[in-house]
């Protein structure tokens, strides 16, 4: 009995029942035992009711100790769900990024020149077209702004505790599903058209602006729960910090509100 109690910890599946199929059949014998009480007025039979009490004890541990077993098979199981919806996770986001890859990202054997971030391997000047305008961002009325993508040298500069184990390709599909809200949120708001809808969420985008923030972009957490498929939990407010130190948005907060302004 002892030796079971002792390896019960390190038993395999078919182990486990076999000392399940064991406690089962010394119930039984219990129970057939105990239907013989009236031996217990014979003074030659005292000794078996307590060797029955014995082993009722003894019984009693061992489901004690296949119960604990039971709750660390069941947690290890939990833990191993939740590590395989985070790997999902890490997928749809690789294979979303892979889709989606923007022009300006850089390739293998391409030089890390990403975005507006300057040429540090570059020695001689720059010739810059002549017809090239000064504000690049001053467009049409009905142009709708994003997010510029992280670059390789801002990830690099953001802080190892602020990083986690957030990659550069993970937090650039985060800032591509930010965009994808902003495009969402504000080609609603240029349509002439809605159907009920769409009306109503024409409304609350209305609803939502301020003075504060008269010819910005932003967007809130419903608009992201809306038009894309991020979660806002605890690793969306770590991605939401790099985007302010990198200063790719501000927050604005009024009315119960949070705005994630773009920069």
């Amino acid at each position: 009995m002892c030796i079971l109690s002792q390896t019960l910890g390190t038993m395999s599946h078919c182990e486990l029942e076999a000392v399940t199929q064991h406690i089962n059949d010394r119930i039984v014998a219990i129970r057939r035992v105990l239907e013989l009480r009236i031996i217990a007025k014979d003074v030659e039979k005292g000794p078996i009711l307590r060797k029955i009490g014995q082993g009722i004890v003894a019984t009693d541990g061992l489901l004690d100790q296949f119960e604990k077993c039971i709750g660390r098979q069941r947690d290890l199981l939990t833990h191993l769900k939740e590590l395989e919806e985070f790997f999902k996770e890490d997928v749809r986001n690789g294979k979303h990024l892979k889709d989606n890859m923007p022009t300006h990202m850089p390739r293998k054997g391409q030089p890390l020149v990403i975005g507006e971030a300057p040429a540090l391997c570059q020695t001689g000047p720059v010739d810059t077209p002549p017809s090239q305008p000064e504000n690049p961002r001053k467009t049409s009325k009905n142009h709708i702004r994003e997010m510029p993508f992280i670059t390789i040298t801002e990830f690099e500069n953001i802080p190892q505790y602020m990083k986690g184990r957030m990659s550069f390709d993970q937090l650039n599909a985060a800032v591509q599903s930010l965009n994808s809200a902003v495009t969402g949120k504000y080609k609603i708001l240029q349509q002439k058209t809605m159907n009920n809808a769409t009306r109503k969420l024409h409304q609350r985008f209305k609803d939502e602006e301020t003075k504060d923030t008269k010819g910005q972009h932003f967007v809130v957490e419903a608009d992201i729960k809306e038009f894309t498929q991020l979660k806002v939990d605890k690793r969306f407010q770590g991605i939401l910090n790099m985007l302010r130190h990198c200063q790719r948005l501000r927050e604005l907060r009024g009315g119960g509100i949070t705005r994630y302004v773009l920069l």
